[in-house]
């Protein structure tokens, strides 16, 4: 039996006010030709189906044209909520998706039994199990103790995720003797390296779950919640697939894949890359050396590349700034487009406050305090001239306001 481990698609993820939808329906198209290529049994997608727990109505249309598409390939599909995803949302068509042989966890069920599906071969046989643990809330996890130090409260809710996964073994083991379980999870265990597209989750992250704690029942641990794919130091197998996307640009060198597990050579699964449909660049310098590189700023595959562009210099200057937004206004090349850009000044411009303190506000003059700043400007005395005469414009109509 195939089975293909994924997570965290964020459907309706914004990159910097971006859309993602085309990057998504093309990795469907991808997925949908890869399970059929390969005769995928079971597809997991542990947790964060979507971005947010109350997605537009174009991202829940992208949800279910997906389903739509899988449920042609004969592949069972099951479904775990994370800390994204609203329990509810995800829940609601659930009985009509178990007759399509989709299988969706939203939220704890109050009879934990409901989170485990066996998997039939062409035999009618019971051939795997699978225990869809979805993301764990605080409230499913513990209760407040009066007296309770925020330790203990931590504590309270590793030994939480601990018992969820230990009793979900014992139904399997209970219920179905011999069979082999795979168990889901969405969590944040602890050593696993994290990106910058990642919600905390578990007061922070302080609860980190030790992943040995998951114990020797499963065959196989299919996690999700951290984006960049890895696998932890476990009794048995355990790995984050990752997100298939990159979500952020301190993923833009992630190589991102899915994960396919063959049960007739083990449980260790095969790397499949997913191919990347777009260019993530991150481009800084000074104003000479960004004028430079965005006339040829990297790679360009399927989709339109997306640049973050930082200005690096020593020190302030406003005209610098004005320099940055000229050239990212102007900035025309086909088939790339800059989302963001910033300004770093490595010796930080020290303010009237820090110049003055041994001086009270009302005994400083408008002018003298203006004239210590823009002397720390790398300004030619003409401009030094020309803003000078611009403040003491203003200067001048500010008074005017206030005496009529």
């Amino acid at each position: 039996m195939k089975i293909l481990h994924t997570a965290d698609w964020h459907i309706g993820k914004k990159l910097h006010k971006h859309e993602l939808s085309e990057d998504f329906e093309l990795f469907i198209a991808w997925l949908c030709g890869f399970i059929e290529k390969e005769s995928v049994d079971v597809l997991l997608i542990s947790g964060d189906v979507f971005d947010l727990a109350n997605p537009s109505s174009e991202a829940r249309k992208q949800y279910y044209r997906a389903l739509m598409k899988l449920r042609k390939l004969d592949c069972k599909l099951i479904i775990t909520g994370g800390n994204h995803d609203s329990p509810a949302m995800l829940d609601a068509p659930k009985e009509i998706l178990r007759e399509l042989e989709m299988h969706v966890i939203g939220g704890l069920p109050k009879n934990l039994e409901d989170l485990i599906i066996p998997v039939k071969n062409s035999n009618d046989e019971t051939e795997l199990v699978i225990a869809a643990v979805p993301y764990l809330r605080d409230a499913d996890l513990r209760s407040a103790v009066e007296g309770q130090t925020y330790e203990d409260r931590l504590e309270a809710i590793r030994m939480g995720i601990q018992q969820c996964f230990s009793q979900a073994s014992e139904i399997c083991e209970r219920e179905y003797p011999g069979i082999p379980a795979i168990a889901m999870g969405h969590l944040f265990a602890a050593g696993a390296e994290t990106s910058e597209s990642e919600r905390e989750i578990q007061i922070g992250n302080l609860a980190a779950f030790n992943a040995l704690q998951f114990g020797e029942y499963f065959s196989y641990i299919a996690l999700g919640h951290i984006h960049k794919p890895q696998k932890l130091n476990s009794a048995v197998p355990t790995y984050y697939s990752g997100s298939p996307l990159p979500l952020s640009f301190s993923e833009r060198k992630d190589e991102k894949r899915v994960l396919l597990l063959n049960t007739e050579t083990g449980w260790e699964p095969e790397n499949i890359p997913v191919p990347p449909f777009r260019s993530l660049l991150r481009i800084s310098g000074n104003i000479g050396e960004l004028e430079l590189k965005l006339k040829a700023p990297g790679d360009q595959r399927q989709l339109e590349s997306l640049i973050e562009v930082e200005l690096t210099e020593e020190n302030y200057d406003a005209d610098k700034i004005l320099q940055l937004d000229t050239l990212v206004s102007n900035f025309e090349l086909e088939g790339f487009r800059i989302v963001k850009h910033r300004v770093n000044f490595k010796n930080r411009i020290t303010g009237a406050s820090e110049l003055y303190r041994e001086q009270k506000l009302e005994d400083l003059k408008p002018k003298e305090v203006f004239l210590e700043l823009i002397n720390r400007h790398e300004y030619d005395d003409k401009t030094k001239e020309e803003i000078l005469s611009a403040f003491e414009e203003i200067l001048l109509e500010t008074y005017q306001n206030e005496n009529v």
